[in-house]
């Protein structure tokens, strides 16, 4: 894991080098202490993963974001949590508050293995979460990741797609885009219900042995006794 740090005090740099000295997959190519020269330097080194620090010399780890051509996977590391909302906006892996927790950090370094990890390939003719498909809803088109779908609904003989804020109807059955799905991405939570594996949050025991799963987009869904069963079969070590 190609590791580039930007971190204006020299005594927080030496404590990151320090900790991942310690992690065996953990390779620092480079760091910076300002804006300027940690924007060249990760433009042309692209590293994996970058943790940044919030407070900068004259500037943010924000003001670095916008400005990078290359964007790597992001860990904040910093002395204010008040920023953590806005980090998550940026789609931040992790947030971590100094002094560095040990353990936090190998959450964080976790997260980004799972993210770098190659993804599996796709069954032969099906579709899987790095294929872009095409969604049209009357006159409205999106051009999409599959892997960014939670998930579909059915509405009669169509079936609504929830992405980004976005409820698409799609004139198929929801019976037909399982056909073409990957079953290792999509799982037939319910006679109404593609979910997004992925995407899953949280999982509760629900009524009849069923369970009630929680995606990471808000949509709460019921899975019968039968399909909780594979779900375990599929989720479990």
């Amino acid at each position: 894991m190609r590791i580039f740090i930007v971190e204006d005090s020299r005594l927080a740099r030496q404590e990151l080098r320090t900790l991942l000295a310690a992690v065996p997959d953990a390779d620092i190519i480079g760091e910076a202490a300002e804006l300027a020269p940690a924007q060249e330097a990760i433009d042309a080194l692209r590293p994996e993963l970058l943790l940044l620090d919030v407070e900068l010399p004259g500037a943010t780890g924000f003001d670095l974001l916008d400005r990078l051509g290359h964007l790597p996977l992001v860990v904040f590391t910093t002395a204010y949590d008040q920023h953590a909302l806005a980090a998550f906006e940026r789609n931040a892996l992790d947030y971590l508050l100094k002094p560095i927790d040990p353990v936090r950090l190998e959450v964080a370094l976790a997260k980004a293995r799972e993210r770098l990890r190659p993804a599996p390939v796709a069954a032969a003719g099906l579709k899987g979460a790095d294929d872009m498909v095409f969604l049209r809803d009357g006159e409205r088109c999106w051009f999409v990741r599959l892997g960014d779908i939670a998930g579909f609904e059915a509405c009669g003989n169509y079936a609504q797609a929830w992405f980004d804020g976005q409820r698409p109807l799609l004139a198929r059955t929801l019976t037909a885009l399982e056909e073409k799905l990957d079953p290792q991405l999509f799982f037939r939570a319910s006679r109404s219900h593609l979910i997004n594996l992925r995407w899953i949050q949280d999982i509760q025991p629900w009524s009849n042995d069923g369970y009630r799963v929680l995606l990471r987009d808000g949509h709460q869904v019921e899975v019968s006794r039968r399909q909780a069963r594979l779900l375990r079969e599929k989720l479990e070590l």
